[in-house]
C-alpha cells in the first residue's frame, strides 16, 4: 500500500475555509495559514498530516488528497470534522 503526504488546514465554517482560498490566491503560504488558521493541533506544524495509507483517513478526505499531484492544493473537502484545504506534500 503506497502512502502519501500531505497538510492539511481545517476550519469550522465553509465561508473560512473560501476566505483561506482567497488568502492563497493574494501569495499567502499555505503552511502559514494552517498556523494562523487551522483548528487542527497539526495547525502548528503548517499542518503538516505525516505519512499515510488509504483507509487511515475518512473518505472524502483520502479521495481528494489521493487525486492530488506533489505541490497541488485541494479545493474545499467537507468532512464531519469541518472544512479542509489539503496540500500534497509527497
Amino acid at each position: 500500500m503506497s502512502k502519501i503526504t500531505c497538510s492539511h488546514i481545517l476550519v469550522d465554517q465553509k465561508f473560512e475555509a473560501e476566505d483561506l482560498v482567497k488568502k492563497l490566491a493574494d501569495g499567502k503560504t499555505f503552511e502559514e495559514l494552517a498556523k494562523d488558521f487551522s483548528s487542527c493541533p497539526s495547525g502548528k506544524e503548517g499542518g503538516d498530516l505525516g505519512a499515510f495509507g488509504k483507509g487511515m483517513m475518512v473518505k472524502a478526505f483520502e479521495v481528494a488528497a489521493y487525486a492530488l499531484k506533489v505541490g497541488e492544493i485541494s479545493e474545499i473537502v467537507p468532512t464531519q470534522f469541518g472544512y479542509h484545504l489539503i496540500k500534497r506534500t509527497a
